[in-house]
């Protein structure tokens, strides 16, 4: 969905968390393909009045192609349905700590489940079986009760969900294996799943766990009740300092975390953002994110507007692109939409090249310091993430978000 040329919005191949006005992405994908139509049956899935999740349920019929319900505005009823229920306290760690492993090769796309230990099983669509008794719990449809849709995209939907035994409030992710099979993606699914169940920081989306059927693949993730932040950025033009500084200050401590992991996500933008239920920002799409230990890639990915001179030259790339797009974002927030956007891609590529950077006359020194050191062509040049939690500006500007007072929100049950 476009919303104008000069910003190249589209979205070419991309697995997005929710539905939403998206940039052209570089890769070479197959763009034809429309989601099938095809149906859930769901129920409405409410938040409670106080702090207990059973509420009564109203049975109605969703579309796949459902149009989003608008989202209402925050309530307290809403912050309690992703509290997690009190009679649950442990989570599907191994010794508190996790850590990101590199895929294991395959050929067809073999979801399953992050069990207690951390690892990521094959799944069975038969909740019957006698796996059921085991600890790694094999997950099916009917263990949920779906919702409205939270939005639509290219590979399928998002519903807001609730699991039956725990009553703990989520979001499902459904994709269709024909399209994601018509695409060629399987291989980046299986990637972004092994890449996010193993993250645990307060500002990442948590991927809980997965399964298949016949012909969807669903992915169990954390709610974020506040929806998408590109979404917000276009309901208020552009952010205040001191907004945009806590949101730069949360997504580079979650980037430290991520690179400690030698995780490189390679597509920070507002579109792969969301808010959490205190206004926390989480990332929540790892679609092009890799695993790299020896930190070296070459592969041409991302979104245009947010791609770093290397890439668009063809040059080896590392952590550092994700500095870059730390950079990109940051403008955004203040200006209202990317520094080098222009009227036509090789326009945009040369402006990126020649890091042609204006800044309008209300920018204040402090935040072009910042953009600037981050817009370094030279990687090596660009300020690093301990020191942009360290700049004065984000210092001076930044307010400590609840996110970072507490652990994130996760369910006890250890699977889930």
């Amino acid at each position: 969905m476009e919303k104008k040329v000069a910003s190249q919005r589209g979205h070419a191949g991309k697995m997005p968390a929710l539905d939403g006005p998206k940039r052209v992405v570089e890769a070479k994908r197959n763009s034809q393909n429309q989601p099938p139509t095809g149906s859930l049956s769901t129920q409405v899935v409410s938040a409670p009045n106080s702090g207990q999740q059973s509420v009564p349920l109203q049975t109605r019929v969703l579309s796949a192609n459902s149009v989003p319900i608008k989202r209402p505005v925050l309530t307290n009823q809403v912050k309690q349905a992703v509290q997690v229920p009190s009679q649950l306290k442990q989570i599907c760690q191994k010794d508190g700590q996790q850590t990101c492993e590199p895929l294991k090769n395959q050929t067809s796309i073999q979801p399953g489940e992050v069990s207690s230990d951390g690892k990521t099983t094959s799944a069975s669509t038969d909740c019957h079986s006698t796996s059921e008794k085991k600890k790694k719990k094999q997950w099916c449809l009917d263990d949920f009760e779906i919702g409205r849709p939270l939005g639509k995209g290219k590979f399928g939907n998002v519903y807001l969900a609730r699991e039956r035994q725990s009553r703990f409030i989520l979001a499902l992710k459904v994709l269709f294996k024909s399209q994601l099979e018509k695409a060629g993606v399987e291989h980046q699914l299986r990637r972004e799943v092994e890449i996010q169940s193993h993250l645990r920081h307060p500002n990442i989306l948590r991927l809980f766990g997965y399964f298949h059927d016949a012909s969807r693949v669903y992915l169990i993730l954390e709610y974020a009740p506040r929806g998408e932040l590109y979404k917000e950025l276009q309901r208020c033009g552009k952010f205040d300092d001191g907004r945009s500084a806590t949101y730069i200050s949360e997504l580079a401590d979650a980037l430290v975390y991520c690179h400690s992991k030698k995780v490189i996500h390679r597509d920070i933008k507002p579109e792969n953002l969301l808010l959490g239920a205190n206004g926390e920002l989480k990332i929540a799409d790892f679609g092009w994110s890799v695993h790299a230990p020896a930190s070296r890639r070459a592969t041409l990915c991302g979104t245009l507007d947010y791609l770093p001179p290397e890439m668009i030259e063809g040059k080896m790339h590392d952590e550092k692109v994700d500095l870059w797009s730390l950079g990109v974002l940051c403008y955004e927030f203040l200006v209202g939409h990317p520094p080098f956007e222009a009227a036509d891609r090789q326009e945009t590529f040369r402006r990126i090249s020649k890091v042609d950077l204006k800044f309008p006359s209300f920018i204040m020194e402090g935040a072009k310091d910042l953009i600037t050191m981050l817009l370094k062509h030279n990687p090596n040049q660009r300020l690093p993430l301990k020191d942009v939690l360290e700049h004065f500006w984000v210092v001076k500007h930044s307010i400590k978000s609840a996110s970072q007072k507490k652990e994130p929100v996760t369910p006890s049950d250890p699977n889930l």
